[in-house]
């Protein structure tokens, strides 16, 4: 007997050129072929989660919707009359100065008015068109000027002053 090794047990489960590419087909197809049912089975599968929706025909309309939008309100039928300085306080103004919202003067506080007061009604006026610390331009409403105006008259002579009520504008001469 002699001591050479047995050739046969040397030899790995490959023995042609042909079985090594079917191996080498194998290696590559086997993993693609069940990454791709995995994904299939997956991806079939209904979401339940957060989110699920986000390709609805309603989530879509409402993500393509403008940010704002452009109202133009049509003028009173005749022009319709400005509205008094009670009114304007009650639509726009009372909301901050009734309860004194954000340090807000409030309405008929002699106190808190006298110093705003004594600036006069200009000053007064301007702060309220322009706005002043929390409050924004017009207290935040639609209103004219002259409307603002007559709110402003109406609030300061609550709180002590004896302003007079401002003129009405001049009809507008474009036709």
């Amino acid at each position: 007997m002699t001591d050479q090794p047995d050739s046969s047990a040397s030899e790995g489960p490959i023995k042609t050129p042909r079985g090594l590419a079917l191996t080498i087909l194998a290696a590559f197809l086997v993993p693609i072929t069940l990454l791709l049912l995995i994904a299939g089975y997956f991806g079939a599968q209904p979401r339940m989660g957060a989110g699920s929706d986000a390709f609805d025909e309603q989530a879509v309309a409402a993500r393509l919707q403008p940010v704002g939008r452009v109202a133009l309100a049509d003028a009173p039928a005749g022009g319709g009359a400005p509205r008094s300085g009670e009114q304007v306080y009650q639509a726009v103004c009372s909301a901050c100065h009734a309860a004194g919202t954000l340090g807000a003067p409030k309405f008929g506080d002699h106190a808190a008015w006298a110093p705003r007061i004594a600036q006069g009604f200009d000053t007064l006026w301007h702060s309220a068109l322009k706005g002043k610390n929390a409050m924004p331009p017009q207290g935040g409403g639609a209103t004219s000027d002259y409307e603002i105006a007559r709110a402003v008259v109406h609030m300061a002579n609550a709180g002590g002053a004896k302003f007079a009520e401002p003129p009405a504008p001049a009809a507008s001469a474009v036709n």
